[in-house]
């Protein structure tokens, strides 16, 4: 019986390991930013981007990993429920942090003047909406509709983004062009799992590309050591 158990969390055990390589995978690149910076603003800014995006996952990610090994309780679910919102925000952060980053990089690109207001407003009233009680963070059903209202500013977010480094194309010869598909397709992957994923769980699977994007972002930033 322990073993048919174990069969079946099997799934679940995989995600957890994946899970578990991501995190770990997030400190060593925040601290090889770091300890490479050597005064440059913008391998600071991607360590610390690096830590709020890794910091921000583990609140949603640990409790992940332990109903995966451990099995599933009322505290296990309240704390996911917890990490969903934290991870919410931080990946809001995460975003504006890419903004400072990407105009450190390309100081010389000439950008339209309304969308650090347009990334600040959405970003801001993401943070907002994700505080809303009406959100159901600590109910595994959640709230569909609210779901839809606190993304569509991240969207927003990430549009700018994605924008800005269409503009900013390969200046400097850094490749950071790819960046704008970075964001597209993680965006492509979380959506589809905001909307549908409570009622079909196995859509919950397109959040490992999601990650695998945030993965491409960050070694993206490694090309810049030695170079700024």
């Amino acid at each position: 019986m322990k073993q048919e158990k174990t069969k079946s969390r099997m799934p679940q055990i995989g995600e957890a390991v994946f899970c578990i390589a991501y995190l770990v995978f997030d400190l060593i690149a925040a601290i090889v930013f770091l300890s490479n910076a050597n005064g440059s603003q913008i391998l600071n800014l991607f360590g610390v981007l690096t830590l709020v995006l890794g910091g921000g996952d583990a609140f949603h990610l640990v409790p992940r990993i332990i109903k995966a090994f451990r099995g599933d309780s009322p505290k296990v679910e309240w704390w996911a429920g917890l990490g969903l919102m934290v991870s919410s925000i931080t990946m809001t952060v995460f975003y504006v942090l890419l903004f400072y980053i990407w105009k450190a990089i390309f100081p010389q690109v000439i950008y339209p003047g309304f969308l650090p207001v347009l990334i600040w407003v959405s970003a801001v009233l993401r943070i907002v909406l994700c505080l809303f009680p009406q959100n159901n963070w600590f109910s595994p059903e959640g709230d569909s509709t609210w779901g839809i209202y606190r993304n569509l500013p991240f969207a927003v977010t990430g549009l700018c983004l994605v924008i800005l480094f269409v503009l900013s194309g390969n200046t400097g010869g850094y490749g950071l062009w790819m960046m704008s598909v970075a964001i597209i397709i993680s965006f492509a992957c979380y959506f589809p799992v905001v909307l549908w994923a409570k009622k079909k769980p196995m859509i919950g699977m397109l959040m490992m590309p999601k990650t695998m994007a945030y993965i491409w972002m960050i070694c993206m930033g490694f090309g810049l050591i030695g170079r700024v």
